[in-house]
């Protein structure tokens, strides 16, 4: 893979699918469906898949891509591939609340190796760089990027006062339980995949995910995440989430910095 311009072409269609994303956000009413598993779907999240999948087709045509939208024609079983959430966050797009991202992601190996995560209106992007680094690009965007500035977790977590982040749509009790097995600070949430953001640029600690999400929801913001110094592992073994799994459904996860010490369930 050429790692310059997967950079270049992520960062690009990210962008560019943030704008479609927020023309119809800022509209005064959309067209909402409901998917075969009841999820949302919008002309949002259909506009900028289409933006996206014909970008990576263009510039990718021998990587296998795989997206949210078009998940029902994705049947192999895959180790090396383009991964997009093109509207991550439907409920909250659909809620006008501003936590929704645009996720691509390269996995290889089955590992998502880079990754950009784009939420455009709260205007933070992050992605990882040509050398595998995450960075944070300060707005406003435009063609040719702007200030970047490094990113990383927190190196030092005090284990007696944890800042974590949950679910702002998806928390439940038995996440709280577990929250409550350690030293907590304080608590924010968070929708869409800058949960994981939050942890790559040492806004929180920890992230525990005891719900049902798939690759596409996590691969961008895992590759943020592990780009920063971070760590994404399986709630069940604390083993690294591996990705090409059969229907890419994820287990429950931990996101986390190194220096939390994890608790067994």
């Amino acid at each position: 893979m050429q790692f310059d311009r997967l950079t270049t072409e992520m960062r690009r269609l990210a962008l560019q699918a943030g704008e479609k994303i927020m023309q119809i956000y800022q509209a005064d009413d959309f067209d909402i469906r409901s998917k075969s598993d009841d999820s949302p779907v919008t002309a949002a999240d259909e506009a900028a898949d289409a933006l996206i999948s014909a970008g990576l087709r263009e510039a990718f045509p021998d990587v296998a891509l795989v997206t949210e939208e078009q998940s029902d024609t994705h049947t192999q079983t895959l180790r090396t591939f383009l991964i997009v959430d093109p509207l991550d966050g439907t409920k909250e797009f659909v809620q006008r609340r501003g936590d929704f991202t645009v996720n691509i992601a390269y996995v290889e190996d089955g590992i998502p190796v880079r990754g950009v995560v784009y939420a455009p209106a709260k205007g933070r992007l992050f992605y990882t760089t040509a050398d595998g680094r995450s960075v944070e690009e300060q707005g406003p965007f435009g063609d040719t990027p702007g200030e970047i500035a490094p990113i990383g977790v927190n190196a030092t977590p005090d284990n007696r006062a944890l800042m974590v982040v949950a679910s702002k749509s998806h928390r439940d009790a038995a996440t709280d339980a577990y929250i409550e097995k350690y030293g907590v600070r304080d608590m924010t949430s968070a929708g869409s995949s800058l949960k994981f953001c939050l942890v790559a640029t040492g806004e929180a600690d920890l992230y525990p995910r005891l719900g049902r999400t798939m690759e596409w929801d996590t691969a961008a913001g895992d590759a943020v995440l592990r780009g920063a110094g971070g760590e994404v592992v399986r709630f069940d073994d604390h083993t690294k989430l591996a990705y090409g799994k059969p229907g890419f459904e994820n287990p429950f996860f931990i996101a986390y910095a190194p220096g939390v010490l994890l608790v067994k369930e």
